[in-house]
């Protein structure tokens, strides 16, 4: 399995790995466990880390293989934490015509991450999405529940400022 390419290192507590040993004690001798227990790690530690992954493995008594199977197959599961600021952009039809594409490239650029991935400092996480009914004001990208539309690439830096503190 390949190592997980997170910017930002693992900072579970104890308290949430006591949650999580619960959380598989109480599914354990269920039939399908591996769909709740995910869902419920995920709520607890807002993504599915390579340490998580061999938590419910080895508490469900599962190869580590097939959990990461299911955690990468399903889009609901996010092997990386969610920045403060939680950046999307539409790259649906209206969109991407419109320039969305480049928009993204020059975020994550700008962000020195890819897609799905947060910055070192936890700050910010960066993804696409697809139509978010704004076509009006293609291209759109949100932060948090800040909206941008028509955007320009030249935009880009000014407005990541405003989120600097």
């Amino acid at each position: 399995m390949a190592k997980s390419n997170s910017t930002v290192p693992f900072k579970g507590t104890k308290e949430q790995e006591a949650q999580l040993k619960q959380v598989i004690a109480e599914h354990k001798e269920q039939k399908g466990a591996l769909m709740p227990v995910l869902q419920k790690a995920q709520d607890i530690y807002g993504y599915l880390p390579l340490e998580v992954q061999e938590m419910i493995a080895l508490g469900l008594d599962i190869p580590l293989e097939e959990v990461y199977g299911v955690v990468t197959f399903y889009s609901q599961f996010s092997l990386y934490p969610k920045g403060q600021y939680k950046i999307s952009v539409c790259l649906g039809t209206a969109c991407y015509v419109k320039g969305s594409g480049d928009v993204y490239d020059k975020l994550s650029r700008s962000l020195g991450i890819k897609g799905g991935e947060c910055t070192p400092d936890g700050k910010f996480s960066l993804e696409a999405c697809r139509c978010i009914g704004a076509c009006g004001l293609a291209p759109v990208m949100t932060i948090n529940d800040d909206v941008y539309g028509r955007l320009t690439t030249d935009e880009i830096d000014g407005i990541l400022a405003k989120y600097q503190d």
